[in-house]
Parts: structure tokens; C-alpha cells; sequence
């Protein structure tokens, strides 16, 4: 129904996710956000908190254990990995959706995931029914379950610039290297040693070296889309920007191609997509701020024999809070782009 309005809360409000949830979800045609928690802010104006919605959202936030669960239809979990599934736990039996922006269910069993947290998974049965929530490539999966585990915005931009190769068998497995760059709203609201400004302004480094933990999401969801295991290596950085993520993904291809096959192929695995857009241009990450665009440039390297494969993202909403929105959609059975037709921000 059209006209129907969608119950929905936001667990987490503090942070930059659950700012910018509210910000899509109060323009989304179909949506009613009936609870915003923060247990550090609670009697406070959600306006109060992030100023900017000073007059449009002004909702006293309220404690997650003040909300009542049976008359939501969705629950976004903005909250930190190693949270998330305690709340999981407790509201699995209730009839909404639940939509989790952490790492909590995103990996394939509690023993991956206390390798790369560094944390005991308290909710393993959670795997079980959990689909992996990137729409272009898991839609029908999405649609099945009452838990979706968001992607990672590093992981979203990667899985996105290979993904037509993989599920074609196209790529050598062990070949694929990726580098990538963050803002330092990925690092989340929180203010530390490395965000702090003077240590970003004017400054760009390399971090998390061989061990970040988005590395074996991306290898997992490769493999999934292809014949065998996949190992990347890949490399995150910093950049003194506020938003966005901008991804070169290299990998060598078990036979030739021409750059004319090579954009066809992405054209064509994309075409339905309405939210990745396939550029002859090398994209530039102002070209997608403010939206749920993923613009990604396919080249063939006649010289290495090698795709180099560009992809651009704004980690906050496509890597984050308008891909939880996009699979909120998915779940209700409504049109795939409501609430999500932004056109980025330029400059």
C-alpha cells in the first residue's frame, strides 16, 4: 500500500549513522520514525543533539528499554560492533525487521568473527538468518530475512568495483589488490589521537595494514560470487576530508579483454541497479556526496593485462545509512529508491 506508513526506530542516535538515518528516514514517503534512543542523552531533543534539525526533527530521544518493539515494523541498530547483538538476542522474537549497521553479523561464523573483533559473539544463532545486505548483489536474500547485517563502507565500495568479474569467473583469486581511501567520518563521532585535527589536516597515511577487520568481509562476499576462495590484499587510508570513500581495486583476469567488453560486462550486471552508475570517467568522490550513488570506473590495462577498477562512494550513506534505508525498502516490499533520490552535493 502507498499510502501506508512504516513504524521504525533508530537505536543510536548520537553518532554520525544515526544523524544521517534520521535525516533520510524523515523525508522517506512511507515512514513514520517513532523512537530515537541514546542512553548518554535521553530526555534531550534529537535537534538538541545535532542542530541542523533544529525545527524538523526536535523528538525527545528516549532508552532502548523504554521503547515499545511490537508496534515497530523495522529497528536500525546504530550502535558500536559487540552491542548490536545483544539487542539482537533479546528482540528476535518480535515480528520487525531488524537492520544492523555494526560488523556483529556481517561475517560467516562466531569463530571469524572473534578472530578479526577481537570479541566472543553472544548471539550465534544469529548467523543462521542473517542476509548480507548489499542490494545490487543479495536483493532476493534481503527480502527473506528479519535480520540484515549492513555492510561495511570500505566493503561496499570493493565488493561494488569487482563484483561483474567475480560472478562471472573471470578473476585470478589471489590476484586482487585493494586500496582504498576514507574520510574521517568513517573513523566515527568519537574524537581520538588520530582524528584529532591536527594530526589530519594536511596529512594522508596508511592504517590498519594487512590486519583491517573489512578485509575478510570483502574476501567472503567475493567468494560467494565466485568459484573458489578468495585473499586480497587490502590497504585502507585516511583522508583530511569529511566524507566519502574513493576504492582502486586491481585484479589480473584468467583471459583477455578490451576495454569495450570490459564496460559492457559492467553495464550490462549493473543495468538494473538504479544506484550504481557506470562511468567512462574516472570518478571523483564529489561526484557522489550527499547520495546513495556508487559511480565506478571499469579500465582494462592493455599494458599489465590487469583491471583497475574505480569506485566511489559517500561512506556515510551508500556505505552506511541510506544502504540500510535501501534495504528497508527491500524488506517492506516497497519501491527500491524511496526516501533515496538525493543528488549529490557539488562542490
Amino acid at each position: 500500500m502507498q499510502n501506508q506508513k512504516y513504524k521504525v526506530a533508530i537505536i543510536g542516535a548520537s553518532g554520525f549513522t544515526g544523524s544521517e538515518l534520521a535525516r533520510i528516514l524523515s523525508q522517506h514517503p512511507q515512514v513514520e520514525i517513532k523512537y530515537i534512543t541514546s542512553e548518554s542523552h535521553q530526555g534531550r531533543p534529537f535537534s538538541d543533539l545535532h542542530p541542523q534539525f533544529l525545527s524538523i526533527i526536535d523528538q525527545a530521544l528516549v532508552s532502548a528499554e523504554d521503547i515499545d518493539v511490537s508496534s515497530l515494523d523495522v529497528i536500525f541498530l546504530a550502535l558500536p560492533h559487540g552491542v548490536s547483538m545483544d539487542f539482537v538476542k533479546k528482540w528476535k522474537d518480535n515480528n520487525c525487521k531488524i537492520i544492523d549497521l555494526s560488523g556483529d553479523f556481517r561475517l560467516s561464523s562466531p569463530e571469524l568473527y572473534e578472530a578479526w573483533y577481537g570479541k566472543p559473539h553472544t548471539y550465534v544463532k544469529g548467523f543462521e538468518g542473517a542476509a548480507y545486505g548489499q542490494p545490487e548483489l543479495f536483493a532476493e536474500d534481503i527480502k527473506r530475512s528479519s535480520l540484515i547485517a549492513n555492510p561495511g563502507c570500505y566493503p561496499t565500495a570493493s565488493i561494488l568495483s569487482l563484483a561483474p568479474l567475480f560472478f562471472e569467473n573471470m578473476v585470478q583469486n589471489h590476484s586482487v589488490v585493494i586500496d582504498a581511501k576514507s574520510g574521517l567520518t568513517g573513523a566515527g563521532v568519537k574524537a581520538s589521537d588520530t582524528t584529532h585535527f591536527s594530526n589530519v589536516n594536511e596529512n594522508f597515511k596508511a592504517y590498519g595494514v594487512g590486519v583491517h577487520r573489512h578485509t575478510i568481509e570483502i574476501e567472503e562476499q567475493f567468494s560467494h560470487l565466485s568459484d573458489g576462495e578468495v585473499q586480497i590484499q587490502f590497504t585502507p587510508h585516511l583522508l583530511p576530508i569529511d566524507r566519502g570513500i574513493l576504492v582502486t581495486s586491481y585484479a589480473k583476469t584468467k583471459k583477455l579483454t578490451t576495454q569495450e567488453d570490459l564496460f559492457s560486462l559492467y553495464q550490462n550486471f549493473y543495468a538494473d541497479k538504479p544506484f550504481v552508475r557506470v562511468k567512462t570517467s574516472v570518478p571523483s568522490i564529489k561526484d557522489v556526496r550527499g547520495s546513495h550513488f556508487c559511480d565506478i570506473y571499469p579500465f582494462w590495462d592493455k599494458r599489465t593485462q590487469r583491471v583497475v577498477a574505480i569506485a566511489a562512494i559517500d561512506n556515510l550513506l551508500k556505505g552506511a545509512a541510506s544502504q540500510a534505508v535501501h534495504n528497508m525498502n527491500l524488506v517492506l516490499g516497497i519501491a527500491e529508491t524511496a526516501g533515496l533520490n538525493q543528488i549529490p552535493l557539488r562542490p
